[in-house]
């Protein structure tokens, strides 16, 4: 992730791009419903920075939330020892989505170090999982009342650095750039 300079003509939708970061999606490549989805990765820091691993239905052309979306991993810049796990869904999705965030045992930085971020999904549940440490565990009785469960059909994968937004809030003096998410591998399994 990139602090665009100010003469940069890049547009977002916002307007003139004050940020530049990346994505990778595997969308097209690589999509399965179920298994063991793994990625070891070293997360950035900072106030605004919001490093994620999730998956998303291949169905998201025809509407999300309805489509599914699992959060393998999300973390906000502001909570240096808490990583984020949730699905969304329709009628829980946005800041209604279905999760659990998790801290570091050691109570240090997620940044510090590479760490091990995986979700084990089958047709009746999922488990999120920290450095082989499961901390949070969903079946459809789990939604909210008369919420549909929509983890049915394959899930394409995304790993993805962003930089601003409601829930992380926007960079400020003490966020330094470039930022860098990096990551050592992706693995997806059938159970």
């Amino acid at each position: 992730a990139r602090r665009e300079p100010p003469e940069s003509k890049r547009e977002c939708w916002y307007g003139r791009c004050l940020y530049t970061s990346g994505r990778i999606i595997t969308e097209g490549k690589f999509a399965q419903a179920y298994g063991r989805f793994e990625a070891r990765i070293r997360i950035p820091r900072g106030q605004g920075i919001w490093p994620a691993f999730c998956m998303l239905g291949v169905n998201h052309k025809d509407g999300w939330p309805q489509c599914g979306e699992i959060d393998i991993m999300e973390k906000v810049g502001k909570e240096p020892n808490l990583v984020h796990g949730t699905v969304h869904g329709p009628g829980y999705s946005g800041a209604e989505g279905v999760g659990k965030e998790t801290p570091l045992p050691t109570r240090a930085a997620y940044a510090d170090d590479f760490h091990v971020y995986a979700v084990e999904w089958r047709p009746e549940d999922i488990k999120w999982f920290v450095d082989g440490r499961e901390y949070f565990h969903l079946t459809p009785a789990g939604l909210p009342a008369g919420k549909q469960w929509v983890f049915d059909h394959p899930h394409f994968l995304l790993l993805n650095l962003a930089v601003g937004g409601g829930w992380p809030g926007d960079p400020d003096a003490t966020t330094t750039f470039p930022q860098q998410m990096t990551v050592d591998y992706v693995r997806a399994y059938k159970l």
